[in-house]
Protein backbone atom coordinates (compact mmCIF):
# COMPACT_ATOMS: atom_id res chain seq x y z
CA UNK A 1 0.00 0.00 0.00
CA UNK A 2 2.58 2.73 -1.32
CA UNK A 3 0.14 5.48 0.00
CA UNK A 4 2.23 8.91 0.25
CA UNK A 5 0.84 12.45 1.64
CA UNK A 6 2.63 15.72 0.50
CA UNK A 7 2.19 18.76 2.70
CA UNK A 8 3.09 22.09 2.88
CA UNK A 9 5.00 22.89 6.43
CA UNK A 10 4.47 26.49 6.83
CA UNK A 11 2.25 28.66 6.29
CA UNK A 12 1.83 27.46 2.73
CA UNK A 13 2.98 28.37 -0.57
CA UNK A 14 6.41 26.23 0.07
CA UNK A 15 6.74 24.75 -3.59
CA UNK A 16 4.06 21.66 -3.03
CA UNK A 17 3.39 21.51 -7.04
CA UNK A 18 7.10 21.04 -7.93
CA UNK A 19 7.34 18.31 -5.31
CA UNK A 20 4.07 16.64 -6.38
CA UNK A 21 4.78 17.09 -10.11
CA UNK A 22 8.58 15.77 -9.49
CA UNK A 23 6.61 12.09 -8.53
CA UNK A 24 4.27 12.48 -11.14
CA UNK A 25 5.52 9.79 -13.42
CA UNK A 26 6.36 7.30 -10.48
CA UNK A 27 2.58 7.83 -9.22
CA UNK A 28 -0.64 6.34 -10.10
CA UNK A 29 -2.82 8.72 -8.94
CA UNK A 30 -2.25 12.32 -7.49
CA UNK A 31 -5.43 13.43 -4.77
CA UNK A 32 -6.22 16.72 -3.62
CA UNK A 33 -8.26 16.09 -0.44
CA UNK A 34 -8.79 19.72 1.23
CA UNK A 35 -9.26 23.05 -0.32
CA UNK A 36 -10.22 24.46 -3.00
CA UNK A 37 -9.14 27.54 -5.38
CA UNK A 38 -7.68 29.31 -2.62
CA UNK A 39 -4.82 27.14 -3.01
CA UNK A 40 -2.83 27.38 -5.60
CA UNK A 41 0.68 25.88 -6.91
CA UNK A 42 3.09 27.03 -10.02
CA UNK A 43 4.70 24.19 -11.86
CA UNK A 44 7.32 24.49 -14.70
CA UNK A 45 7.46 22.44 -17.29
CA UNK A 46 10.47 23.18 -20.30
CA UNK A 47 10.10 26.33 -20.67
CA UNK A 48 6.07 26.09 -19.87
CA UNK A 49 4.63 27.74 -16.77
CA UNK A 50 1.38 26.38 -14.92
CA UNK A 51 -0.42 27.69 -12.75
CA UNK A 52 -2.85 25.29 -10.77
CA UNK A 53 -5.80 26.31 -8.03
CA UNK A 54 -8.35 23.49 -7.72
CA UNK A 55 -6.82 20.51 -10.42
CA UNK A 56 -4.10 18.49 -8.77
CA UNK A 57 -0.87 19.14 -10.20
CA UNK A 58 -0.79 15.39 -11.18
CA UNK A 59 -3.24 16.45 -14.30
CA UNK A 60 0.19 17.88 -15.95
CA UNK A 61 1.20 13.85 -16.18
CA UNK A 62 -0.12 11.92 -18.38
CA UNK A 63 0.52 8.36 -17.21
CA UNK A 64 -1.02 10.06 -13.68
CA UNK A 65 -5.00 10.39 -12.68
CA UNK A 66 -5.90 13.10 -10.91
CA UNK A 67 -8.37 12.99 -8.26
CA UNK A 68 -10.70 15.67 -6.41
CA UNK A 69 -11.36 14.34 -3.42
CA UNK A 70 -14.52 14.60 -1.03
CA UNK A 71 -12.79 17.16 1.21
CA UNK A 72 -12.17 19.48 -1.50
CA UNK A 73 -15.02 22.11 -2.15
CA UNK A 74 -15.50 22.61 -5.65
CA UNK A 75 -16.20 25.59 -8.00
CA UNK A 76 -17.21 24.89 -10.97
CA UNK A 77 -16.70 27.95 -13.15
CA UNK A 78 -13.19 27.28 -11.98
CA UNK A 79 -12.70 24.27 -12.21
CA UNK A 80 -13.75 24.18 -16.52
CA UNK A 81 -12.30 27.92 -16.54
CA UNK A 82 -8.84 25.55 -15.44
CA UNK A 83 -9.60 22.22 -17.45
CA UNK A 84 -10.13 24.95 -20.79
CA UNK A 85 -6.47 26.73 -20.15
CA UNK A 86 -5.35 23.30 -20.04
CA UNK A 87 -6.53 21.85 -22.95
CA UNK A 88 -5.92 24.85 -25.09
CA UNK A 89 -2.24 24.02 -24.15
CA UNK A 90 -2.51 20.34 -25.52
CA UNK A 91 -2.89 19.10 -21.92
CA UNK A 92 -4.93 15.67 -21.55
CA UNK A 93 -7.25 16.28 -18.76
CA UNK A 94 -9.56 13.32 -19.94
CA UNK A 95 -8.59 11.37 -16.31
CA UNK A 96 -9.86 13.20 -14.01
CA UNK A 97 -11.92 12.43 -11.50
CA UNK A 98 -13.88 14.10 -8.66
CA UNK A 99 -15.89 12.73 -6.03
CA UNK A 100 -19.18 12.71 -6.03
CA UNK A 101 -19.92 13.70 -2.32
CA UNK A 102 -17.40 16.28 -3.08
CA UNK A 103 -18.75 20.22 -1.52
CA UNK A 104 -20.00 22.81 -4.61
CA UNK A 105 -18.87 26.86 -3.97
CA UNK A 106 -22.17 28.64 -4.68
CA UNK A 107 -22.80 31.98 -6.03
CA UNK A 108 -23.97 32.80 -2.61
CA UNK A 109 -20.97 31.56 -0.38
CA UNK A 110 -19.04 33.50 -2.58
CA UNK A 111 -20.99 36.34 -1.71
CA UNK A 112 -21.23 35.61 1.77
CA UNK A 113 -17.59 35.40 2.11
CA UNK A 114 -16.71 39.06 0.27
CA UNK A 115 -19.28 41.04 2.60
CA UNK A 116 -18.72 39.34 5.50
CA UNK A 117 -14.59 39.84 5.34
CA UNK A 118 -15.43 43.72 4.42
CA UNK A 119 -17.95 43.96 7.45
CA UNK A 120 -14.88 42.49 9.59
CA UNK A 121 -12.69 45.87 8.82
CA UNK A 122 -9.44 45.62 10.90
CA UNK A 123 -10.29 42.38 12.67
CA UNK A 124 -10.37 40.84 8.82
CA UNK A 125 -8.58 37.53 8.78
CA UNK A 126 -7.52 38.02 5.04
CA UNK A 127 -9.52 35.62 3.21
CA UNK A 128 -9.60 35.10 -0.86
CA UNK A 129 -13.01 35.76 -1.62
CA UNK A 130 -13.65 32.68 -3.10
CA UNK A 131 -15.85 31.31 -0.66
CA UNK A 132 -14.38 28.74 0.79
CA UNK A 133 -14.98 29.50 4.49
CA UNK A 134 -18.79 29.48 3.75
CA UNK A 135 -18.97 26.48 1.76
CA UNK A 136 -17.03 24.76 4.50
CA UNK A 137 -19.71 26.19 7.33
CA UNK A 138 -22.56 25.49 5.01
CA UNK A 139 -21.20 21.69 5.11
CA UNK A 140 -20.73 21.63 8.49
CA UNK A 141 -24.18 22.91 9.01
CA UNK A 142 -25.54 20.28 7.20
CA UNK A 143 -26.90 22.70 4.21
CA UNK A 144 -24.19 22.12 1.51
CA UNK A 145 -24.95 21.37 -2.08
CA UNK A 146 -22.97 18.20 -3.33
CA UNK A 147 -21.54 17.50 -6.85
CA UNK A 148 -24.07 14.37 -6.64
CA UNK A 149 -26.94 17.00 -6.04
CA UNK A 150 -26.91 18.44 -9.67
CA UNK A 151 -28.43 15.09 -10.51
CA UNK A 152 -31.40 15.51 -8.73
CA UNK A 153 -33.24 18.74 -9.14
CA UNK A 154 -35.91 18.36 -6.58
CA UNK A 155 -33.21 17.53 -3.48
CA UNK A 156 -31.04 20.68 -5.41
CA UNK A 157 -34.10 22.85 -4.57
CA UNK A 158 -34.91 21.68 -1.37
CA UNK A 159 -30.86 22.33 -0.12
CA UNK A 160 -31.13 25.50 -1.56
CA UNK A 161 -33.65 26.72 -0.23
CA UNK A 162 -32.62 25.44 3.37
CA UNK A 163 -29.40 27.22 2.83
CA UNK A 164 -30.92 30.14 1.54
CA UNK A 165 -33.25 30.79 4.29
CA UNK A 166 -30.62 31.99 6.94
CA UNK A 167 -28.25 33.86 3.74
CA UNK A 168 -30.93 35.65 3.04
CA UNK A 169 -32.01 36.90 6.07
CA UNK A 170 -28.07 37.92 6.82
CA UNK A 171 -27.62 39.63 3.45
CA UNK A 172 -30.88 41.82 3.81
CA UNK A 173 -30.99 42.98 6.94
CA UNK A 174 -27.40 43.05 8.19
CA UNK A 175 -25.59 43.77 5.15
CA UNK A 176 -28.19 46.05 3.12
CA UNK A 177 -27.94 43.57 0.30
CA UNK A 178 -30.77 42.03 -1.94
CA UNK A 179 -31.84 38.53 -1.29
CA UNK A 180 -30.78 35.42 -4.02
CA UNK A 181 -33.24 33.78 -5.49
CA UNK A 182 -33.56 30.11 -5.33
CA UNK A 183 -34.94 29.46 -8.72
CA UNK A 184 -31.80 31.59 -10.30
CA UNK A 185 -29.33 29.42 -7.88
CA UNK A 186 -30.54 26.08 -9.12
CA UNK A 187 -30.94 27.28 -12.42
CA UNK A 188 -26.98 28.19 -12.75
CA UNK A 189 -25.77 25.11 -10.84
CA UNK A 190 -27.85 22.83 -12.74
CA UNK A 191 -25.96 24.08 -16.23
CA UNK A 192 -22.69 22.20 -15.03
CA UNK A 193 -24.21 19.32 -14.03
CA UNK A 194 -23.86 17.57 -17.89
CA UNK A 195 -19.78 18.76 -18.23
CA UNK A 196 -18.92 17.78 -14.97
CA UNK A 197 -20.70 14.00 -15.34
CA UNK A 198 -17.51 12.09 -16.81
CA UNK A 199 -15.43 13.09 -14.57
CA UNK A 200 -17.71 12.27 -11.12
CA UNK A 201 -16.69 8.74 -9.42
CA UNK A 202 -17.26 6.94 -5.99
CA UNK A 203 -13.39 7.93 -5.25
CA UNK A 204 -13.33 6.57 -2.31
CA UNK A 205 -13.59 3.41 -3.67
CA UNK A 206 -11.34 3.81 -6.89
CA UNK A 207 -8.78 4.75 -4.37
CA UNK A 208 -9.02 1.96 -1.87
CA UNK A 209 -8.69 -0.14 -5.04
CA UNK A 210 -6.08 1.44 -6.30
CA UNK A 211 -4.17 0.87 -2.75
CA UNK A 212 -5.04 -3.01 -2.79
CA UNK A 213 -3.50 -3.44 -6.23
CA UNK A 214 -0.31 -1.71 -4.63
CA UNK A 215 -0.79 1.31 -7.01
CA UNK A 216 1.26 4.23 -6.02
CA UNK A 217 -1.33 6.98 -4.67
CA UNK A 218 -0.13 10.52 -3.58
CA UNK A 219 -2.20 12.93 -1.59
CA UNK A 220 -1.58 16.62 -2.28
CA UNK A 221 -2.64 19.16 0.43
CA UNK A 222 -3.23 22.63 -0.34
CA UNK A 223 -2.04 25.62 2.09
CA UNK A 224 0.35 24.68 4.70
CA UNK A 225 -0.16 23.00 8.58
CA UNK A 226 0.15 26.86 10.16
CA UNK A 227 -3.16 27.57 8.35
CA UNK A 228 -4.71 24.03 9.60
CA UNK A 229 -7.99 24.71 10.96
CA UNK A 230 -7.53 23.03 14.19
CA UNK A 231 -3.19 23.47 14.21
CA UNK A 232 -2.48 26.39 12.96
CA UNK A 233 -2.78 30.14 13.80
CA UNK A 234 -6.53 30.09 14.86
CA UNK A 235 -8.55 32.46 13.36
CA UNK A 236 -5.74 33.12 11.06
CA UNK A 237 -6.04 29.79 9.02
CA UNK A 238 -7.91 28.12 5.86
CA UNK A 239 -11.00 26.00 6.65
CA UNK A 240 -10.08 22.67 6.18
CA UNK A 241 -7.40 20.16 7.61
CA UNK A 242 -4.25 20.36 5.33
CA UNK A 243 -1.94 18.55 7.97
CA UNK A 244 -1.77 14.63 6.99
CA UNK A 245 -4.67 13.54 9.17
CA UNK A 246 -7.14 15.81 6.26
CA UNK A 247 -5.87 13.24 3.74
CA UNK A 248 -7.46 10.47 5.72
CA UNK A 249 -11.13 12.41 5.97
CA UNK A 250 -10.81 14.28 2.87
CA UNK A 251 -9.84 11.11 0.05
CA UNK A 252 -11.83 8.44 2.28
CA UNK A 253 -8.89 6.21 3.49
CA UNK A 254 -7.46 4.91 6.98
CA UNK A 255 -4.17 5.83 8.36
CA UNK A 256 -3.06 2.59 8.61
CA UNK A 257 -2.88 2.59 4.52
CA UNK A 258 -0.58 5.97 4.47
CA UNK A 259 3.27 4.56 4.34
CA UNK A 260 5.41 7.96 3.76
CA UNK A 261 4.41 11.51 5.24
CA UNK A 262 6.17 14.71 3.42
CA UNK A 263 6.73 18.09 4.40
CA UNK A 264 7.51 20.70 1.76
CA UNK A 265 9.67 23.32 3.77
CA UNK A 266 10.69 26.69 2.33
CA UNK A 267 14.48 27.67 2.82
CA UNK A 268 13.39 30.54 4.32
CA UNK A 269 9.46 31.64 5.46
CA UNK A 270 6.73 33.00 3.21
CA UNK A 271 2.81 33.80 4.29
CA UNK A 272 -0.20 35.59 2.56
CA UNK A 273 -2.58 37.33 4.63
CA UNK A 274 -3.04 38.23 8.23
CA UNK A 275 -1.75 36.60 11.39
CA UNK A 276 1.15 36.33 13.66
CA UNK A 277 4.98 35.71 12.09
CA UNK A 278 7.72 36.05 14.35
CA UNK A 279 10.84 36.08 11.48
CA UNK A 280 8.96 38.83 8.84
CA UNK A 281 11.32 40.89 7.57
CA UNK A 282 10.46 44.68 6.97
CA UNK A 283 14.17 45.57 5.31
CA UNK A 284 15.97 45.30 2.54
CA UNK A 285 16.67 41.56 3.20
CA UNK A 286 12.81 41.00 3.22
CA UNK A 287 12.37 43.01 -0.01
CA UNK A 288 15.09 41.04 -1.91
CA UNK A 289 13.64 37.21 -1.11
CA UNK A 290 10.06 38.67 -2.29
CA UNK A 291 11.85 40.09 -5.47
CA UNK A 292 14.80 36.86 -6.11
CA UNK A 293 11.81 34.57 -4.65
CA UNK A 294 8.95 35.90 -7.12
CA UNK A 295 7.12 35.76 -3.91
CA UNK A 296 3.54 36.78 -5.35
CA UNK A 297 0.39 34.31 -4.74
CA UNK A 298 -0.32 31.88 -7.58
CA UNK A 299 -4.15 32.50 -6.43
CA UNK A 300 -4.44 36.05 -5.12
CA UNK A 301 -1.95 37.69 -6.86
CA UNK A 302 -0.79 39.13 -3.62
CA UNK A 303 2.91 39.68 -2.43
CA UNK A 304 4.06 37.46 0.05
CA UNK A 305 5.72 38.34 3.76
CA UNK A 306 9.02 37.13 3.51
CA UNK A 307 11.17 36.20 7.04
CA UNK A 308 14.13 33.64 7.59
CA UNK A 309 13.61 30.13 8.02
CA UNK A 310 11.93 29.30 11.46
CA UNK A 311 12.49 26.21 12.44
CA UNK A 312 10.38 26.20 15.41
CA UNK A 313 7.46 25.75 12.85
CA UNK A 314 9.45 22.98 11.26
CA UNK A 315 9.50 21.28 14.25
CA UNK A 316 5.90 21.62 14.69
CA UNK A 317 5.25 20.55 11.48
CA UNK A 318 7.11 17.31 12.03
CA UNK A 319 5.02 16.43 15.21
CA UNK A 320 1.54 17.28 13.71
CA UNK A 321 2.04 15.49 10.85
CA UNK A 322 4.54 12.49 12.19
CA UNK A 323 6.35 13.50 8.90
CA UNK A 324 8.77 10.90 7.53
CA UNK A 325 10.79 13.24 5.36
CA UNK A 326 11.29 17.05 4.00
CA UNK A 327 11.98 18.32 0.74
CA UNK A 328 13.38 21.76 1.01
CA UNK A 329 12.75 24.25 -2.08
CA UNK A 330 13.80 27.56 -3.46
CA UNK A 331 17.36 26.85 -1.86
CA UNK A 332 18.90 28.80 -4.91
CA UNK A 333 17.17 32.16 -3.60
CA UNK A 334 19.40 32.22 -0.82
CA UNK A 335 22.46 32.94 -2.90
CA UNK A 336 24.31 35.99 -2.62
CA UNK A 337 24.07 36.41 1.24
CA UNK A 338 26.93 36.70 3.61
CA UNK A 339 25.33 35.20 6.58
CA UNK A 340 21.88 33.77 6.62
CA UNK A 341 19.98 33.98 9.88
CA UNK A 342 17.68 31.15 11.26
CA UNK A 343 14.80 31.23 13.88
CA UNK A 344 16.11 28.34 16.85
CA UNK A 345 13.80 29.33 19.33
CA UNK A 346 11.63 32.56 20.65
CA UNK A 347 11.92 34.53 23.58
CA UNK A 348 8.32 35.63 25.06
CA UNK A 349 8.63 37.78 28.01
CA UNK A 350 12.29 37.13 28.78
CA UNK A 351 12.01 33.49 28.52
CA UNK A 352 13.32 31.55 26.27
CA UNK A 353 11.12 28.96 24.17
CA UNK A 354 11.69 25.99 21.58
CA UNK A 355 8.35 24.66 20.97
CA UNK A 356 5.57 26.46 19.21
CA UNK A 357 3.72 28.38 22.01
CA UNK A 358 -0.01 26.92 22.74
CA UNK A 359 -0.96 29.92 23.85
CA UNK A 360 -2.09 32.45 20.52
CA UNK A 361 -1.20 35.56 22.70
CA UNK A 362 1.99 34.15 23.60
CA UNK A 363 2.46 33.39 19.86
CA UNK A 364 1.59 36.65 18.73
CA UNK A 365 3.86 38.60 21.46
CA UNK A 366 6.81 35.87 20.09
CA UNK A 367 10.31 37.06 19.18
CA UNK A 368 12.57 34.94 17.13
CA UNK A 369 15.82 34.17 18.44
CA UNK A 370 18.52 33.97 15.67
CA UNK A 371 21.95 31.70 14.63
CA UNK A 372 23.31 32.83 12.07
CA UNK A 373 24.90 30.36 9.05
CA UNK A 374 27.58 31.62 7.21
CA UNK A 375 26.20 32.35 3.03
CA UNK A 376 27.57 31.12 -0.42
CA UNK A 377 27.75 33.36 -3.59
CA UNK A 378 28.68 30.14 -5.68
CA UNK A 379 25.64 29.14 -8.80
CA UNK A 380 23.65 25.90 -7.27
CA UNK A 381 20.84 25.77 -9.89
CA UNK A 382 23.11 23.21 -11.47
CA UNK A 383 23.94 21.01 -9.24
CA UNK A 384 22.76 17.30 -9.57
CA UNK A 385 23.95 16.03 -6.31
CA UNK A 386 24.39 17.34 -2.73
CA UNK A 387 28.48 17.05 -3.13
CA UNK A 388 27.93 19.73 -6.07
CA UNK A 389 26.67 22.36 -3.75
CA UNK A 390 29.19 24.69 -1.72
CA UNK A 391 30.24 23.73 1.46
CA UNK A 392 28.17 26.14 3.13
CA UNK A 393 25.26 25.49 1.12
CA UNK A 394 25.69 21.71 2.69
CA UNK A 395 25.67 23.10 5.72
CA UNK A 396 23.10 25.00 5.65
CA UNK A 397 21.20 22.18 4.67
CA UNK A 398 22.38 19.93 7.30
CA UNK A 399 21.80 22.40 9.66
CA UNK A 400 18.25 22.72 8.77
CA UNK A 401 17.52 18.88 8.83
CA UNK A 402 19.09 18.69 12.57
CA UNK A 403 16.79 21.62 13.43
CA UNK A 404 13.51 20.20 12.02
CA UNK A 405 13.75 16.75 13.44
CA UNK A 406 13.08 14.71 9.92
CA UNK A 407 15.44 13.60 6.88
CA UNK A 408 15.85 16.36 3.85
CA UNK A 409 15.19 13.73 1.01
CA UNK A 410 15.35 16.46 -1.65
CA UNK A 411 16.18 19.73 -2.84
CA UNK A 412 15.08 22.33 -5.05
CA UNK A 413 17.71 24.11 -6.54
CA UNK A 414 15.89 25.95 -9.29
CA UNK A 415 12.07 26.18 -10.19
CA UNK A 416 12.66 23.91 -13.37
CA UNK A 417 11.23 20.01 -12.97
CA UNK A 418 14.77 19.11 -13.53
CA UNK A 419 16.69 21.53 -11.21
CA UNK A 420 16.15 18.95 -7.88
CA UNK A 421 18.72 16.98 -5.92
CA UNK A 422 17.27 13.84 -4.53
CA UNK A 423 19.02 12.36 -1.46
CA UNK A 424 16.92 9.72 -1.45
CA UNK A 425 13.75 8.33 -3.28
CA UNK A 426 10.24 9.26 -1.46
CA UNK A 427 9.13 5.82 -3.04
Amino acid sequence: MPALVLLGAQWGDEGKGKATDLLGGSVDYVVRYQGGNNAGHTVVVGDQKYALHLLPSGILTPECTPVIGNGVVVDPSVLFSELNGLNERGVDTSKLLISGNAHIITPYNVTVDKVTERFLGKRKIGTTGRGIGPTYADKINRVGIRVQDLYDESILTQKVEAALDGKNQLLTKVFNRRAIEVDQIVEELLTYADRLKPYVADTVLVLNKALDDNKVVLFEGGQGTLLDIDHGTYPFVTSSNPTAGGACTGAGVGPTKISRVIGILKAYTTRVGAGPFPTELFDEDGAALRRIGGERGVTTGRDRRCGWFDAVIARYATRVNGLTDFFLTKLDVLTGWEEIPVCVAYEIDGKRVEELPYSQSDFHHAKPIYETLPGWSEDITKAKSFSDLPKNAQAYVKALEEMSGAPISAIGVGPGRTETIEINSFI
